[in-house]
């Protein structure tokens, strides 16, 4: 019969990777920085491809999300659908991370 080594018993105190980074990321107050860096590494799966390749510059900034874009169709495109957007930027990250959205 098997028997399982001390080291590979799990203990109360043992939590997994997961729940380790967010412990971490909540410790040393980078929550704000992460949830902003996977929201602009995101673009694309949140606004969709063609969009996204026409954006020039993304970033968040009290609470604000700043998008630059090159072409006046797109710029209105996005005036159009401001709520549905910063409703699918929460959405992904889970939270309320972005209250305004403004199109540079």
């Amino acid at each position: 019969m098997y028997k399982k080594k001390f080291d590979e018993i799990p203990t109360k105190d043992d939590i997994g990777i997961k729940e380790a980074i967010e412990k971490w990321i909540d410790v040393y107050r980078l929550r704000s920085k992460f949830d902003e860096s996977s929201i602009v590494t995101a673009w694309p799966e949140i606004i969709g491809k063609a969009i996204a390749n026409r954006t020039q510059k993304i970033y968040i900034h009290d609470k604000k999300l700043f998008v630059k874009v090159e072409s006046a169709v797109i710029k209105n495109e996005l005036a159009l659908m401001r709520r549905q957007i910063i409703g699918r930027v929460n959405e992904y990250v889970g939270h309320v991370v972005v209250e305004e959205f403004i199109i540079l």
